[in-house]
Order: structure tokens, then sequence, then C-alpha cells
């Protein structure tokens, strides 16, 4: 811990000597520009994304600072407020032992984003995505907004820490420095948003930062899509992925068929196919902190299910995103041999995603906090397109996924296995629990991503300009 704090310390303390002499001529301003900051992928930032068209909206110039790997949403990319500022990713150094490669990691990004991010112009803010990774974006954007006599936001998403510990574990030295970092550094911002009560309040018994909770909410394009949308959907994803191709071929040449809809071409009328698979969706990073081997025994138990005579639909299950373990587990899925089920896990465009949550039956949601302190954003998505959701359970999830309400919780393989069998049971009918869960998503008139930042966020930025 020594090392890389000593690393960390050094290299604040020649950075601010470096910019004390052009920080004492730099008036305060900035006025009308904020800085909205991400250590990581922007395209796959869907909150810091939001904020910044929040920002927008409200007539500030955004720069967007982040890597840029995978495309963001066409809002953002078609405001003509907010300006992607892109960041160079590094490359890993493969020599000497990991604590060594780690710090000159560190130390490399930290020169790299504090060179980027003092060549925009002065913002009055800077607001920061605390994970991935807090460490070293903090101090960097700490030492940014002295330079501009700006403020500090930070907007904590999870622990660093807690993170980094699945895959190194709790006691390793590189967990306990970004431990000791993120209190530390943390303390020095001038506001924080949270994006639960439970890390509201751990932020501030333990690290003793005060910080408001914005609970993540799913923006306006998040809604249940209309039929004709999802045959287009449909069709433009059967060119590429062969469960939504159509099992029978059309009985006329002039309709239009997927495995799910069919379309007339004479009056472009759309219905649902006899017949009809239902669609389960998951959406997920890749990473340690989600399993998906409890899906996929899951829905071995549903093929068994199906096997034994219960009358249950075929299952098509689309899992997005991308990830360090996707390969792996698209090596799992592949040895699987299921008669009832398909599996497909495509990486959708931001404008996609959206229509396809909005097409699906059901939600399956794997996320299990590194800190049991963040909520899972796939879920929010989900219920903004109305859309029920099967969840694991972990500690603080009660804050959004309401058991037997808007939803069920699971707590492992066999659990979820049956929660899929009574709520497929008698599918595509009306009744049972997977229409009561949906009706009561439509009646709870949720807040939007715009109404809730307007009441957390904006009285934050109008009080400093």
């Amino acid at each position: 811990m020594a090392a890389g704090g000593a690393a960390l310390l050094l290299l604040a303390g020649v950075a601010a000597l470096l910019l004390w002499r052009r920080h004492r001529a730099l008036a305060p301003g900035g006025a009308g520009r904020v800085c909205v900051a991400v250590l990581g992928d922007l395209g796959r930032s869907p909150r810091m994304q939001y904020h910044a068209l929040s920002l927008a909206r409200h007539g500030r110039d955004v720069a967007l600072l982040g890597y840029l790997r995978d495309r963001p949403h066409g809002d953002v990319l078609r405001s003509g407020r907010i300006r992607l500022v892109p960041v160079a990713e590094l490359r890993p150094l493969r020599v000497g032992p990991k604590l060594f490669q780690y710090v000159i990691k560190v130390i490399a990004q930290a020169v790299q984003l504090l060179y980027t991010m003092l060549k925009i112009d002065q913002p009055s803010c800077v607001l920061l995505q605390q994970n991935p990774p807090g460490l070293p974006a903090i101090a960097v954007a700490w030492l940014a907004c002295l330079f501009w006599r700006s403020k500090l936001i930070i907007d904590w998403h999870n622990y660093g820490y807690t993170v980094m510990s699945l895959s190194h574990g709790p006691s390793d030295p590189l967990v306990q420095i970004a431990k000791w970092y993120e209190k530390l550094f943390g303390r020095l911002s001038d506001y924080n948003l949270c994006v639960t009560n439970a890390m509201k309040e751990d932020l501030w018994v333990n690290c003793r930062i005060k910080a408001v909770t914005l609970y993540d909410k799913p923006a306006s394009y998040f809604k249940e899509t209309p039929l004709e949308l999802q045959h287009h959907l449909y069709m433009k994803l059967a060119k590429d992925y062969e469960p939504f191709k159509p099992r029978t071929e059309p009985v006329s040449c002039s309709v239009e068929r997927s495995a799910f809809t069919e379309m007339d071409g004479q009056n472009g009328h759309v219905i649902k196919t006899r017949g009809r698979p239902a669609l389960l969706i998951s959406s997920t990073s890749w990473t340690e902190d989600e399993d998906f081997s409890v899906l996929l025994k899951a829905l071995e138990g549903y093929e068994q299910y199906i096997n034994e005579g219960a009358e249950l639909p075929t299952l098509v299950c689309v899992i997005t995103g991308k990830g360090p373990l996707k390969d792996y587990y698209n090596r799992l899925i592949s040895k699987l041999h299921f008669k009832h089920i398909q599996i497909c896990t495509p990486w959708l465009e931001a404008e996609d995603y959206p229509l396809l949550l909005g097409s699906a039956d059901l939600g399956v949601c794997l996320h299990k906090s590194s800190s049991g302190l963040d909520l899972p954003m796939k879920v929010v998505d989900m219920f903004g397109c109305c859309l029920p959701v099967c969840a694991i359970y972990f500690e603080c999830l009660h804050e959004l996924v309401k058991h037997d309400e808007n939803g069920l919780i699971f707590r492992d393989s066999n659990e979820l296995a049956e929660q899929l069998k009574m709520l497929f049971l008698g599918f595509p009918t009306l009744e049972g629990k997977l229409h009561h869960f949906r009706k009561n998503l439509l009646a709870s008139k949720q807040l939007r991503w715009d109404e809730s930042w307007d009441q957390t966020v904006l009285p934050l930025f109008e009080q400093n300009e």
C-alpha cells in the first residue's frame, strides 16, 4: 500500500507545483460549461450520457470525456451542446511484479487524463463517474478543479475497491490501496451523488462523505415497443441471429415472418405468430459480479420441465452486452444441447436495445453488487419498458425490485427455474403473474430521468454558476 500511496502523493505534488503559477492567474469562471468525465467507455456509460443530455437541455455546454470504444446514443451525438473528448487507452505493462505494473499504469493514466482535461475550456464544474475506476480519476479531477477553481461533483456508482476484490481478493495490496485512496480523495469533492440510500448511508458512516441519492431512472425512450417496430427489429436481427428466424415458411409470398411476428405485405398489418416462443432477455457487462451459470442451470431445469410434460412455450434467451467473460460463457453455451431453448449473445446498437426490452416477455438480472450498495441499471431500463423482472438477491435490491409486485427475487438456479415455469405456464395467456406484474408497472407511472434529475441535480449547478 505504501508504494502505491507514495506514487499518488508524489504525482499530486508535482502536478500541483507545475500548475500553481498558472492557477494564480486564472479567475474563477466557466459559467455555462461542465466537464462530464468517465475513465471508461462512454458508449457503455448510460448514466453519464444522461447527465450530459440533461445539462445540455438546460443550456450548458458539455465536454463529455472518456474512452470511445462503442458509439454513444444518437441523442448525444446529435446534441449541439455536447462535445466528445476522447481519452486514448493505454496498453498494459507486462514487465515486473503485479504491484509495479499497477503503479506504473496508474501514474501513466493520471498524467494522460490530466493532460486531456486541461486542454478543454475551463468549466464551472467537473462531474466525475467514480467507477470504473476511481483510481486515479478522483485525484486527477480534483487537481484539474484546483487549477480551474471549479467545483468537483462525484457520482458514486459503486466502490472501485470492492469491484477489484472480486478478482484479487479483499486482502490483496492493490485492493487495500484502492480502499485507502477512495476514502482519502473522495472527501475532497464539493458535492456527491450516489445511486441508493444504502450507499448514501455507507458513504457517511465509513467515509464521512455527504451525498444525495439520485436513483437511476429510465430515459424517455425506454417504453413498450409498438408491434410494427417489434417486427422490423426482429427482421433486422434475423439477418444475423438464428433464434429470430421463422420456424416455418409463410403460406403466402406476400407475408414477411420472423420467429415472433408476421406482416402482411399488402396492407402492412402485423400480428404475433401462433405458437411463438417466449422472449427472455438479460443484459450484462460479462464481469465477475454476474454469474451466468445460474441462468444456464435454470434453463436446464426449464428444459427438463418441458420434457416431463409441462405446457410451457419454447424459449428464446437473448443476453446482450460486451465484456471480458463473454467468450468464456459462449463456450459454456455451445456445450448445451437444448431442444426447446435457443440462446444468442448479440451486441445491440444503443437505439435497438430499448426496442428489444420493450418487445420482450421477461427480463432476468444476475447482477450481484460487489459492495451490496448499488442497483442494476438494466432493471431500471426494463421497468421503464414495463418488462417484469426476475432478479438475483442482494442486500439493497428491495429499493428497486418489489418481490411479487413488479417481479420476483431468487437466490439460486433452482428457484429461478421454478419462477420461469410459474410465469410461462399457459403462455401467452393474459392471465397469471406475468401479466399482473406488467399491469403494476404500467400503473406505477414511475419517475423518468429528466424529472428526477431536475429535482435532484439541477439545483447543485444553479447555485454554483
